[in-house]
C-alpha cells in the first residue's frame, strides 16, 4: 500500500502545482506607481527626429502607444554642460556672482523636438538630469572626468562657491523647456557621482549633495517652480543607500521628491529607508548585441524575460514607484537600447527587453497603486495593481519549464470581465485565451513567459478577505507561508502544504 499512496501523493501534487490561485486583497495597499521609462540623451533624441516621418512613426509608437507599443509615461532627458550646442551656459561668466550668458537654441540636442511627440502621446513626467556642472563650476574645471561642485562640503576653488549659480543655471533651463510647452516634473543635478568617466561627470556624497540641496531648494521655490528635485542616480543600489542615509542625516529629505538610483553595480534588492518615492532610473546591458527575438533562451542580460523579472524585484521586492532603461531607440548594435533603428532605412526594430517593459507599462499606468497578493503554491513571481480607471492589472511570471494553469482571484473587487496578455519567445504582446467565471479568470502561463490579467470591474469595500499574513499579506489559500512586501511568490517562495496526514505516508 505504501508504493500506491506515495504515488497518490505524486499525483496529488502534480495537480496541485498545475493549478494555481493568486488570491489579490485590493483592500491592502502599498506604493504609488509613477510609471516607466527610458531616456534618449547623447543626441538619441536625434536619431528618431532625422528618420523619415513614417519610420520615426512606426519609433514613436512602439514607444509610447498602449495599443501597438510599451506605453511608456516617463522620459528622462540631460542636462548637458559641454560647450556651444550642448549646455544653456557654455562659457564663464567671470565668477560666480556675474550675470550668466545663457543661450537656448530650441533643439536641445533634439529632445525638445522627443518631448514634444512624447505630450502628443500623453507622456506628463518629464525628468531633467544633469550628469554634471558646467566645467567652469566645478574643481577640475572641465565637465569630463569627475571633479566636485565648487563650494559643496570639503571642496572650494579659488574662483569661489559655485552652488548658486549652478542652481540658477538648472531653474533656467527648466524655464526653457516650459517655453516649449514642456513641464518638467522632475529635476536632478547628478549622475553616477562615484564615478569618473570621460564623459560629463561631476563627484559628489550624500553629504555633499545635501550642501547643494540646501541652495537648490528655495532657488526652485523662489521660481515658482512646482517640480519634484531629485538625488542622486547613484551607479548602483547599494550606493544609493549610502547616500540616502547621507542625505537623511543632513536633514534635506524633506527638500526632495523622489530617491533616484541606477542598477548597474547593483540591483534593487530591498527598500531604501526613506519617506520619499525611490525610482529606478537607469539599466542596460551595455555589451551584448542586439537581438531582437530572444524573449528567452538561457537567461542571458538582454533577454525579455530577464527584464521582466528585473521590474518586478524592483517594484516588488525594492518598493519602486517607477522603472526606467537607459536609451528608448537609437542606431546602435548592442543591448543598450530597446530599439534599433537601421542606418539606411530608419526602420526600428523591437527586442524583447521592449515587451516586456510593455507587461509593465501598458496595464500599470501612472497613479496605480500596488495591492496585496498571496498564492496557493510557489514557482510563480506575482504582483497586482489598482489603476485609477478602476481596473485591476495582474502580473504572472512564470519562469518555470512547464506550463502553469493561473487563477485570479480578487477580494474587495467585484470584476465583471476579464482579458489576459502574454509575453514568450514566439509572441511579442499577444492575446491569451482565458476563462471568467464568478468574478475569476483562469488562464494558462506558457513556460518562461510573463502573463498580465486585466479585470475590469468595481471595488468592493465591504468585503471580508482572509488568509493574508505578514507585512504584505502572503497566505490565502493553501497556506502559503512567506510574505515580502505584498508578495508571496518566486521560485521556492511558499511552501506547499501536506496533502495527507503523516500516517498515510507510510
Amino acid at each position: 500500500m505504501a508504493p500506491l499512496r506515495f504515488s497518490a501523493l505524486l499525483l496529488a501534487l502534480a495537480r496541485y502545482a498545475a493549478a494555481v490561485t493568486v488570491n489579490v486583497t485590493v483592500g491592502t495597499t502599498y506604493q504609488t506607481i509613477d510609471g516607466f521609462g527610458f531616456s534618449q540623451a547623447f543626441g538619441r533624441a536625434n536619431d528618431v527626429k532625422n528618420s523619415p516621418a513614417a519610420e520615426a512613426k512606426m519609433t514613436l509608437d512602439l514607444l509610447f502607444s498602449t495599443t501597438t507599443g510599451a506605453g511608456f509615461t516617463i522620459l528622462r532627458n540631460r542636462i548637458g554642460s559641454g560647450g556651444s550646442g550642448d549646455s544653456i551656459e557654455p562659457t564663464s561668466p567671470g565668477s560666480p556672482s556675474a550675470t550668466p550668458s545663457y543661450t537656448w537654441d530650441g533643439n536641445d540636442s533634439g529632445q525638445v523636438w522627443f518631448s514634444t511627440q512624447a505630450l502628443s502621446y500623453g507622456v506628463k513626467t518629464f525628468y531633467a538630469d544633469a550628469w554634471s556642472a558646467p566645467g567652469f563650476m566645478k574643481t577640475n574645471g572641465v565637465e569630463t572626468n569627475g571633479g566636485y561642485l565648487c563650494g559643496v562640503t570639503g571642496e572650494t576653488c579659488s574662483s569661489g562657491d559655485w552652488r548658486q549659480a549652478y542652481a540658477n543655471f538648472l531653474v533656467q533651463y527648466v524655464k526653457y523647456y516650459a517655453t516649449a510647452g514642456i513641464t518638467i516634473t522632475h529635476l536632478g543635478f547628478l549622475n553616477e557621482p562615484e564615478l569618473v568617466t570621460s564623459y560629463s561627470s561631476m563627484l559628489s556624497s550624500g553629504t555633499q549633495a545635501a550642501s547643494f540641496i540646501t541652495v537648490l531648494a528655495p532657488t526652485v521655490k523662489s521660481a515658482g517652480l512646482n517640480l519634484a528635485i531629485t538625488c542622486c542616480d547613484a551607479e548602483g543600489w547599494n550606493d544609493q543607500v549610502t547616500f540616502t542615509s547621507q542625505l537623511i542625516a543632513a536633514g534635506v529629505e524633506s527638500s526632495l521628491g523622489v530617491i533616484t538610483s541606477h542598477s548597474y553595480t547593483s540591483n534593487p534588492s530591498t527598500p531604501i529607508s526613506t519617506k520619499l518615492k525611490v525610482w529606478q532610473t537607469e539599466n542596460a546591458d551595455l555589451s551584448d548585441a542586439f537581438t531582437p527575438n530572444n524573449w528567452y533562451s538561457s537567461g542571458a542580460a538582454g533577454e525579455g524575460l530577464t527584464w521582466a523579472t528585473k521590474i518586478y524585484n524592483a517594484i516588488v521586492t525594492a518598493n519602486c514607484s517607477a522603472y526606467l532603461y537607459w536609451e528608448g531607440a537609437e542606431i546602435g548594435t548592442t543591448d543598450s537600447t530597446l530599439i534599433s533603428i537601421d542606418s539606411s532605412t530608419y526602420v526600428p526594430t523591437a527586442s524583447k527587453r521592449l515587451w516586456a517593459f510593455a507587461q509593465w507599462s501598458r496595464y500599470v499606468r501612472p497613479g496605480a497603486v500596488r495591492v496585496a497578493t498571496s498564492a496557493s503554491t510557489g514557482g510563480l513571481y506575482f504582483s497586482a495593481f489598482k489603476n485609477t480607471d478602476t481596473s485591476l492589472s495582474v502580473q504572472v511570471i512564470n519562469s518555470g519549464t512547464t506550463a502553469q494553469s493561473v487563477t485570479i482571484a480578487p477580494c474587495g473587487y467585484t470584476a465583471t470581465s476579464a482579458v489576459a496578455y502574454v509575453s514568450a519567445q514566439g509572441t511579442d504582446l499577444g492575446s491569451l485565451s482565458i476563462t471568467f467565471s464568478g468574478g475569476q479568470a483562469t488562464g494558462s502561463a506558457p513556460a518562461h513567459s510573463m502573463v498580465t490579467f486585466v479585470m475590469k470591474g468595481s471595488l468592493n469595500s465591504t468585503a471580508t478577505c482572509s488568509g493574508s499574513t505578514g507585512t504584505g499579506g502572503g497566505g490565502g489559500t493553501g497556506g502559503c507561508t512567506q510574505a515580502l512586501y505584498g508578495q508571496c511568490g518566486g521560485i521556492g517562495g511558499c511552501s506547499i502544504p501536506l496533502l495527507f496526514p503523516d500516517s498515510t505516508l507510510y
